[in-house]
């Protein structure tokens, strides 16, 4: 797939990809049959991309540490390239809200 230099979408998500954290691997091709993976190293961190038995690609980081799970990270596809995000934040379930109300009758 090519896409003309002047197409402005492309431009604003590529701006986008680049100051919001995410990270582009590789293009798609890389890994193009279930079961295929691709290991890179972004930012000292070891990152497994994989194509899961239902095709869609997912992202994992790989713990250093003994029989460590691999950790899911973000992963996105935009126009046949793979992104991924390590930012921690996005990774960390939001918490719900402990506050407690009084109903006003009480």
């Amino acid at each position: 797939m090519t896409v003309p230099p002047d197409d402005r979408t492309f431009r604003r998500e590529m701006a986008t990809a680049y100051r919001s954290g995410w990270h582009f691997i590789d293009l798609v091709t890389a890994i193009p049959h279930r079961g295929d993976s691709l290991m890179v190293t972004l930012f000292g961190e070891p990152i497994v991309v994989a194509r899961e038995e239902d095709e869609d690609v997912r992202a994992y980081r790989c713990l250093r540490r003994p029989r460590g799970a691999p950790q899911p990270v973000r992963c996105a596809i935009r126009y046949g390239m793979i992104f991924v995000n390590l930012d921690q934040r996005d990774h960390q379930l939001a918490e719900p809200d402990a506050t407690t109300a009084t109903p006003r009758s009480a």
